[in-house]
């Protein structure tokens, strides 16, 4: 195994070119397409899952928010595809990249509170002074709730990022331990792999949780602006 820890979140090249684009637009490759009238089951279940996702996210907004289904629904599906396939041996998770959540996550807030300004300016500027606030701390206030927006951003990119990252160190250690262990004692290493196997499992549960928690934020920013 590879004996330094971050080596995985390091960004690959390949002959001196980052490779991070052709990573990111590999997880669409893999999501299958029908042309015909009666889908299979793969395609049938995939179908199922899109939409009750969509119908979980787009329940409680207006029509207007509606329009930002087809983006919220294809953004689910990038972060999960891209942190399964970053749970593969010797394979880069783009989403492990604070700039990459960073670059989804800021458009995304920034055109939903824009939004907002735009068709609801009374009820955007009324967020920053709650109802009943004393005279006295009308400035703090208002301070306190200007940095809360602006650092919605920072904490959906942040939780995507710490997430998958402790993830994948935690089952380094685990394997380095493992592969450690296969030599000197085989019960504490087969109790070690098997701590290992259910640390993937859970991983994999991360994974499609995080995706889901990271769209279903997008959207809750979208609601409160529209």
């Amino acid at each position: 195994m590879n004996e330094n820890l971050f080596a995985s979140f390091i960004a690959p090249t390949i002959l001196g070119l980052p490779a991070a684009v052709l990573i990111i637009l590999f997880p669409p490759l893999l999501i299958p397409t029908s042309k015909y009238l009666i889908n299979n089951r793969l395609i049938t279940t995939q179908q199922w899952l899109i939409k009750l996702t969509s119908k979980q996210m787009m329940t409680m907004h207006n029509t207007k928010g509606r329009t930002w289904s087809l983006m919220l629904v294809s953004l689910i599906i990038f972060i999960a595809t891209t942190n399964l396939l970053g749970l593969l041996p010797h394979s880069f998770t783009p989403t492990a990249q604070l700039s990459m959540n960073l670059a989804m996550a800021i458009p995304l807030w920034a055109g939903a509170v824009i939004m907002g300004f735009r068709s609801k300016i009374k009820n955007a500027l009324a967020h920053f002074l709650p109802q009943g606030t004393p005279t006295p701390l009308i400035p703090m206030l208002v301070i306190i709730e200007t940095i809360s927006l602006l650092i919605q951003p920072m904490a959906l990119a942040v939780r995507l990022t710490a997430n998958i990252t402790a993830g994948h160190l935690l089952m380094h250690l685990i394997g380095s331990a493992t592969l450690a262990m296969s030599t000197i004692n085989l019960p504490s290493t087969l109790i070690i792999f098997t701590i290992l196997i259910l640390l993937t499992i859970l991983e994999i549960a991360v994974a499609l949780i995080q995706a889901y928690v990271f769209t279903l934020l997008v959207s809750l920013y979208l609601h409160d602006n529209t």
